[in-house]
């Protein structure tokens, strides 16, 4: 090639440098080993010794079916009962489903399906019969502060998005996948509308619904966190109802702003920053851990990963670097082999 054309070469757009040092750069495959790490995560959380005690049955698994519709309260009970008459088998099974399905999403491309279909079917259960359905039909006082609608609907919807449907797909993390852009920005108004319906509820309205709230989890909490926990709480005694409005305000502008080109971003990285608040606070950093009875991270960091999977500013380096390919070396340039 002759100096005049090495000129030109030059010239030529470094998008692709640009896009791996300087900008954000998230991947399907990346959001699918994101979503495995949490997946195992809850699986090791299994293997806890208060699992295999009949308290994992008391007080985990049959509270859900507390007020709830027959055709929800009756399953739960008859698969508390039959799970308890064997706990270290059946505890132990599903420690190991949910460690797979992890591991599968983590060590290969080829384990990814197998290990996603396995996820649908597994979080649909876990909704159920382990969560209630968020325990939202139970007249609970359930808000998203606390982890509402549950951690594992966000696994099924996360794991549909990512769903490897074209591995060729270049984009947003959700290009490619089952539902598309498009079902990805569906996915994450739906989320925050219900987040803005539960806090208009009555019961996390009222005076002191979200202090109580607060406090009650800062009760199992370490110091250094309780700390924290209960000085919000008592800075927000007798504002339950301006908070949950406020609150249920900003969700509606987080779900609706997804739509707006220009908005999509900031949409998206605030609802991450509030989901990490919630975390904090609400839920005690996925607790809790500190007394061995967490069964998964809560819904914190699985909003967060929600909104990297719907995340638009991706790099176009594959692209750009094609299109600047393409581009004719200047009038009077002559290009020769060296």
């Amino acid at each position: 090639m002759s100096a005049n054309a090495n000129a030109v070469q030059a010239q030529r757009p470094r998008a692709s440098a640009r896009t791996h040092v300087g900008g954000l750069h998230i991947t399907r495959r990346g959001i699918q080993v994101a979503l495995g790490w949490i997946w195992l995560l809850d699986g090791l959380l299994q293997f806890q010794s208060f699992m295999y005690s009949h308290a994992f049955i008391k007080e985990v698994i049959e509270p859900t079916a507390e007020g709830q519709p027959g055709f929800i309260r009756e399953p739960i009970l008859t698969l508390a009962h039959f799970y308890g008459h064997d706990l270290t088998l059946w505890n132990t099974l599903s420690a190991e489903i949910q460690c797979a399905i992890g591991l599968g999403l983590i060590l290969s491309r080829r384990t990814v399906r197998p290990a996603l279909l396995v996820s649908y079917f597994w979080a649909f259960v876990v909704w159920w019969f382990g969560e209630g359905f968020g325990t939202i039909l139970s007249g609970a006082p359930v808000s998203p502060l606390m982890g509402a609608p549950g951690a594992v609907v966000l696994y099924l919807l996360i794991g549909l998005l990512v769903w490897p449907r074209d591995e060729n797909a270049n984009g947003v993390a959700v290009d490619g996948g089952l539902l598309g852009r498009l079902g990805g920005r569906v996915v994450w108004t739906l989320v925050w509308l219900e987040a803005a319906v539960l806090w208009l509820l009555h019961v996390d309205r009222s005076k002191d619904a979200i202090k109580e709230q607060i406090a009650g989890m800062a009760e199992a909490a370490p110091h250094w966190l309780a700390t924290s926990q209960h000085s919000l709480a008592n800075s927000l005694a007798g504002d339950g109802v301006t908070v949950a409005t406020v609150l249920a305000v900003v969700s509606v502008v987080l779900a609706l702003g997804v739509w707006l080109p220009r908005a999509r971003p900031v949409a998206l990285a605030l609802g991450a920053l509030l989901s990490l608040a919630y975390w904090y606070y609400g839920q005690s950093l996925g607790g809790p851990f500190w007394i061995g009875s967490a069964t998964d991270v809560n819904t914190g960091p699985l909003l967060v990963l929600l909104a990297a999977t719907v995340w638009p500013a991706l790099g176009r380096a594959p692209s750009t670097a094609r299109a600047a390919s393409r581009v004719p070396p200047p009038r009077g340039v002559e290009v020769s082999a060296a």
